[in-house]
């Protein structure tokens, strides 16, 4: 008779290396109220017009620009259209929106909820950060309306539990917090660590919108650095046909599959006016320029090339201080699937499950109903289902 061995333990399960949003909240935020997505390496926000999708989108962004410093009539240009649908006003005439996230990382996971009047004025009248023990790190409460800050207090674990001072109310305080906390408490320290894994998180993003109008025009070499609008698709590739090879060539396989018509290899021409242009080879057949593509090729292109470069190559300003290896690039793609074909959105899901699969790069993107039924069973993908 054989002993029974006991089964083996569990493999405990470690932090991310890298500061991860892992859920975003939209608690009072346009259609959306008491929402909690959880977000996966790859998730597609899914649904009919008016379900929420680019709010969502929205949501993230704007908490990425607060968390690059930027001021809150930057990150809402209209704030009056963020107040949740049909929400009434108070005595004062006062009416707003809460949106947070969760961010996972080497301190835990750090929740950041925010409370914003958008109505008379617009302003911060509540904030919190809070550690994955329940612990509050930083709170921030609107006492005189008079005044344009908020009353901030943060942990210090010291002599003094807490440290007390005012913040300006068009910011968000998690984001100033670096350049006023001392660190020399371990209370202190702790709320550090926490701010700054919030930050890297979300500084870490990259809005991707591509214009295949603006992408068909032979371009200026430049910097190299793929703008949001993906205009200077040329310039780009241009870069990294000589700097990536590997990733040029499987762009070009990528090419291959979502393009219509034999796709040889992916080039670049170098004009007579010192500009240049992106070329399809098509084998036997002469070159054709990209510029020639259908809008929905252009945009697949763009989307494929996002996804295969990085921080290095794309025009975003993440957290200098911390190495590309330690930050996880999340790209937001609103109407992903926009112009794409069935064939295309699979090749391009299947990509994306592929690239984000090591941690590195995650997407967050909108998709309609064709989209998300093209792209529902790709391993590594989730569909967030919208709709009621």
């Amino acid at each position: 008779m054989h002993a029974t061995r006991p089964a083996p333990a569990a493999a405990p399960t470690l932090p991310p290396t890298r500061p991860t949003v892992t859920e975003l909240r939209l608690s009072a935020f346009k259609a959306h109220r008491g929402a909690a997505f959880r977000l996966a390496p790859v998730t597609l926000f899914a649904g009919a017009s008016g379900t929420g999708k680019s709010s969502a989108l929205q949501a993230y962004e704007a908490l990425a620009l607060l968390g690059a410093g930027a001021t809150l009539d930057s990150a809402f240009p209209d704030p009056a259209g963020c107040v949740p649908v049909r929400a009434e006003a108070d005595a004062e005439g006062r009416r707003g929106f809460r949106i947070g996230c969760t961010v996972d990382g080497p301190a835990g996971p750090v929740r950041l909820d925010l409370a914003v009047q958008a109505e008379p004025d617009l302003r911060v009248v509540g904030e919190r950060l809070t550690g994955g023990d329940g612990r509050t790190l930083l709170t921030t409460a609107l006492r005189d309306p008079g005044r344009g800050t908020v009353q901030a207090e943060w942990h210090t674990a010291g002599s003094v539990p807490v440290t007390r001072a005012p913040l300006p109310g068009d910011r968000l305080g998690t984001a100033l917090l670096p350049l006023r906390v001392a660190g020399k408490t371990e209370g202190q320290r702790h709320v550090l660590a926490a701010a700054e894994q919030v930050v890297v998180a979300l500084r870490s993003v990259f809005p991707c919108d591509p214009q295949p109008q603006r992408m068909r025009a032979p371009v200026a070499p430049g910097d190299g650095r793929l703008r949001r609008g993906c205009d200077n698709l040329a310039e780009v590739l241009h870069r990294t046909r000589t700097g990536c090879p590997r990733r040029h060539a499987r762009l070009a396989a990528v090419a291959r599959a979502g393009c219509a018509g034999p796709v040889k290899d992916l080039d670049v021409e170098e004009l007579a006016d010192g500009t240049v242009q992106a070329v399809l080879g098509r084998g036997t057949e002469a070159g054709m320029p990209v510029g020639a593509l259908g809008e929905g090729e252009l945009r697949y292109l763009a989307l494929a090339l996002v996804l295969l470069t990085g921080p290095g190559v794309l025009a975003m300003d993440p957290a200098a201080e911390v190495p590309h290896a330690m930050q996880t690039l999340t790209v937001l793609a609103d109407g992903l699937d926009r112009g794409l074909d069935r064939r295309q959105i699979r090749e391009l899901a299947g990509l994306a499950a592929q690239i984000c699969a090591d941690g590195h790069i995650r997407l967050v993107g909108t998709v309609g109903e064709a989209g998300a039924r093209a792209a529902r069973g790709r391993a590594g993908v989730t569909v967030v289902d919208l709709n009621p």
